[in-house]
Parts: C-alpha cells; sequence; structure tokens
C-alpha cells in the first residue's frame, strides 16, 4: 500500500468563482479522487490553512509520497514546515512538486538553485514524452496538445535532472524541460 498525500493551498477556489466550478472540492480533492480509484493506494489530502499547513510531523511520517500543488503562497509557507518536509524527502519520501511548486521554499532547498524560468499566461502547448520508457510516462502517448496553458521556458534554473521524461514545446516558440526526476537523499 502506498500512503500518498495530496497538498493544494485551496487558495484559488476558494477566491474564484470559475476555479471553484472546476475544482469544486479543490484541485487537492480532484487529485486524490482519481488517485483513489487505484486499489493499492491510500490517499489523504492537506491544504495550506490548516494547522502547520496539514503537513504535521505526523502526516509526514505516514506519508510515502507527497503531491504538492503550490501557486501564489510561497512566501507565506512556513519556512519551518518547509525544512520539516525537505527532511522527509531526504529521508526517503517521494515528492511530486506541480505547477508552481517549483519556486517553493521546498524545491529550492531540495535543490538549491533559484528555480527561475520564463513565464508568460495563455499559449497553447505540445507536451511531448521524450522518456516513453520512464515509469512515469507509462500510458501516456507520444506527445498531446494543451490548448491553453501557462506557458514555462527556459532557462529554468535547475541542476542536470536524473531524467527528463517530458518537453514542452509552445505556440510562441518557447521549450521547457517540464517533466524532471531529481534523486535527493535516499
Amino acid at each position: 500500500m502506498i500512503h500518498i498525500t495530496v497538498w493544494n493551498e485551496n487558495r484559488h477556489e476558494q477566491l474564484y468563482e470559475n476555479i471553484r466550478a472546476i475544482y469544486p472540492e479543490g484541485i487537492h480533492g480532484c487529485i486524490a479522487k482519481f488517485l483513489g480509484e487505484e486499489e493499492d493506494f491510500l490517499v489523504k489530502t492537506a491544504t495550506f490553512d490548516e494547522p502547520e499547513h496539514g503537513l504535521s510531523e505526523n502526516v509526514l511520517q505516514q506519508t510515502d509520497v507527497l503531491i504538492f500543488w503550490n501557486h501564489s503562497l510561497q512566501n507565506e509557507f512556513s519556512d519551518e514546515v518547509a525544512k520539516r518536509v525537505q527532511k522527509h524527502v531526504l529521508r526517503g519520501m517521494g515528492l511530486i512538486a506541480l505547477h508552481s511548486s517549483h519556486i517553493s521554499k521546498i524545491m529550492k532547498s531540495l535543490l538549491g538553485t533559484s528555480m527561475t524560468l520564463k513565464w508568460r499566461d495563455g499559449d497553447r502547448e505540445r507536451l511531448f514524452c521524450t522518456n516513453p520508457s520512464h515509469p512515469i510516462a507509462k500510458g501516456i502517448p507520444e506527445y498531446f496538445d494543451i490548448p491553453q496553458e501557462e506557458m514555462y521556458g527556459e532557462y529554468f534554473d535547475i541542476p542536470k535532472p536524473d531524467d527528463v521524461i517530458f518537453t514542452g514545446w509552445f505556440s510562441s516558440g518557447f521549450v521547457f524541460r517540464s517533466g524532471c526526476t531529481f534523486t535527493r537523499g535516499l
């Protein structure tokens, strides 16, 4: 059994009706719902406004993989909780950092770089599966299109990845190493 905690700021769903309409149970609820359909996964959620952002020592001790969706509260995120998550990752907990989590305190501390990149809103993306033999890519087609997406572009200030699984191409001409893996600690 794999114990997964899905973390989300849960702020946009509270503030914006159009986002709440798409994610009535939050982005974390949407992710947890489809992962919970897998018989080998035990899934729980946590959000920013819970005590200790829902990432207490007890929660992290019971988490094999943390899925972390971050967007705009990076500066408000507790330094203490960020260090706690870093400690657990170094001890072997998996971390899947989604969306703007690249700029989170957790990712900056784990990768040791600024994590900066080029950004703009409202671009079309073609996402290529550039490492189809990687387990993360199981069932993913050679490429798929996302009609409207935030553009993340190079140069992306990250250390050399262990693997680059996806590469994005945007209609504006930018490219992006989009599905990278890194080994840290255990």
